[in-house]
């Protein structure tokens, strides 16, 4: 099987200028998803980290709740062009009663 690697003065894969390449995609996919999140009441004071990678959200962080966690997903679910998200936001603990 011969799998054809470009030469090195061979430019047609590169992004073409007028267009993002996937790095300016994923920058653009990430402040939009912050953005959405930073407007949702439920998610809006908690410490919540959106990261994208090949149009892919990873957040992170620390919600309140079960409830926020979701709508979180949801909210980064519903910005276009977004292929995938990984939702790994942890519940805060508990605060114990002090003594």
């Amino acid at each position: 099987m011969v799998i054809p690697w470009p030469s090195p003065d061979d430019h047609s894969w590169a992004a073409e200028p007028d267009r993002p390449g996937p790095a300016d995609e994923d920058i653009r996919l990430a402040a939009a998803v912050a953005r959405r999140l930073a407007d949702a009441p439920t998610v809006r004071h908690r410490s919540v980290t959106v990261s994208v990678q090949n149009r892919v959200v990873i957040l992170t962080g620390i919600v309140a709740d079960p409830q926020a966690r979701r709508a979180a997903g949801e909210l980064a679910w519903e910005v276009a062009d977004v292929v995938d998200v990984c939702n790994a936001l942890r519940l805060a603990e508990p605060r114990r009663p002090r003594r």
